[in-house]
């Protein structure tokens, strides 16, 4: 049997909007226009710890289980402040982490560590169909295991809020459609 996964990142919230390294308490703006029923039916449902994945599954409609392998990538003292702002003060760091997947952020982790971990448990994904509502890097993440790409391309995948990104599966081998809106076929 084949596993089928549905990763849907959260609704546009303050901290999207202001390009904010996510501290796991903004939420999201209301409402999101789709409902559970423009979603495929789920065995599971699975959810990024934090109050945006929260609010965005509530709101469609969801109940979920928040699991830990799905946190966002840990950005270590740069959560809470705006790109700008991390930027001016400390430009050359976040240069190097952007440009380095193995470079981990002040006191986080590397785009490797989040990959490898979002890796691991994209490997553990039952038989049956999984929505999870995680944010953008963990579908980026998600994508980059399944695909076999480099961990550098991380950063070349933009993930649209309220979007499907599908992987379908068995033993390792993925296929990927990528971000369809919500409630289309």
């Amino acid at each position: 049997m084949t596993s089928r996964l549905l990763l849907v990142p959260p609704a546009i919230g303050p901290a999207l909007r202001e390009a904010r390294f996510y501290d796991g308490s903004s939420s999201i703006d209301e409402p999101v226009g789709v409902t559970a029923t423009d979603l495929p039916q789920a065995a599971r449902v699975v959810l990024s710890p934090g109050a945006r994945c929260r609010d965005t599954a509530k709101a469609l409609g969801l109940r979920g289980t928040e699991t830990a392998a799905l946190a966002p990538l840990n950005a270590g003292h740069w959560r809470g402040r705006t790109l700008a702002e991390v930027t001016e003060t400390e430009a050359e760091p976040l240069a190097h982490w952007l440009a380095d997947p193995e470079y981990p952020a002040p006191g986080g982790e590397s785009v490797r560590d989040v990959c490898a971990r979002v890796g691991r448990w994209l490997e553990s994904v039952p038989e049956g169909r999984t929505v999870a509502v995680v944010e953008p890097e963990v579908v980026r993440a998600a994508v980059v295991h399944a695909l076999g790409l480099p961990a550098g391309a991380f950063w070349r995948l933009d993930v649209a809020p309220l979007t499907a990104t599908e992987l379908s599966g068995r033993s390792g081998r993925w296929n990927l459609r990528l971000g369809r809106p919500l409630g289309s076929e």
